[in-house]
């Protein structure tokens, strides 16, 4: 299986990363073209794929294609390989490059799946969204999720739910790492070293998260097995609650659905 990606952005980037460490694809199996040649040259040596000069030899030495470049491109990258891609399946990680997007395309003898990945495959524990709706043989999808499961978790959305499903686990990171932030901060207040309060609040965060999804316990039960009455951490729930901070998290989700 060889796979080949449109784009070397941050997403591929941490993609391509994730698919060397945890699914052990080897370099002659993993190509990517970007127009920036230099710097995919030095993201080649640093994650270790094969960097293409070209488009055609990208798609003509890839039985799969994950198209990872920004959506303003994708007109002018389809222009160059539309009647390449007959007979080969192609993974959209492009927001907005669901399927029903490609089908308007009409681009004849290319199967298609829409993923919506987060950053956190570069570390093995990312969240993969594929969408349901897809033309990929039954046998390949198999072999794709199996891939994609290297790197993460993988969920099976409706098109209708991938907006929210992206919103949640996409734009989710930058809300947990500002969790960690402020956490951090008020440890260090209390004079633990800023490496240290990094390392303390991570650790919490990754564990708590594993606690659940391990044992499928509701979060409120998970939460209340901390609190003592008239405890520590009950004074901290309620001063939270006081804060706003469940509200404020329902909010930004709001706030970017209504784009």
């Amino acid at each position: 299986m060889k796979i080949g990606f449109i784009g070397m952005g941050n997403m591929a980037q941490a993609l391509a990363s994730g698919f060397t460490k945890y699914a052990k694809v080897k370099v002659h199996s993993l190509k990517a073209f970007a127009p920036n040649q230099i710097k995919l040259k030095e993201n080649a040596d640093k994650i270790g794929f094969t960097p293409v000069a070209t488009l055609t030899e990208l798609v003509e030495g890839s039985d799969i294609i994950i198209l990872a470049c920004k959506p303003y491109q994708m007109d002018t990258v389809l222009d160059e390989i539309r009647d390449l891609l007959k007979g080969k399946a192609v993974i959209s990680v492009v927001l907005g490059w669901n399927l029903k997007k490609w089908q308007s395309e009409q681009i004849n003898g290319a199967r298609f799946q829409f993923v919506m990945p987060n950053i956190s495959v570069a570390a093995g524990e990312g969240v993969l969204l594929f969408e349901e709706e897809n033309s990929l043989f039954a046998g390949e999808r198999t072999d794709m999720m199996r891939l994609f499961e290297s790197v993460g978790l993988v969920t099976e959305l409706p098109a209708k739910l991938m907006g929210i499903g992206g919103t949640i686990s996409g734009c989710g990171p930058a809300f947990v790492n500002l969790f960690i932030e402020a956490y951090a901060d008020a440890a260090v207040k209390y004079g633990i070293s800023r490496e240290i309060a990094y390392k303390l609040v991570s650790a919490t965060v990754m564990g708590s998260a594993r606690l659940q999804l391990m044992s499928g316990e509701h979060p409120a039960v998970l939460k209340d097995k901390v609190c003592s009455p008239g405890g520590s951490t009950i004074k901290g729930v309620t001063t939270l609650e006081r804060e706003g901070f469940r509200r404020a998290c329902q909010l930004s989700v709001d706030e970017i659905m209504k784009n």
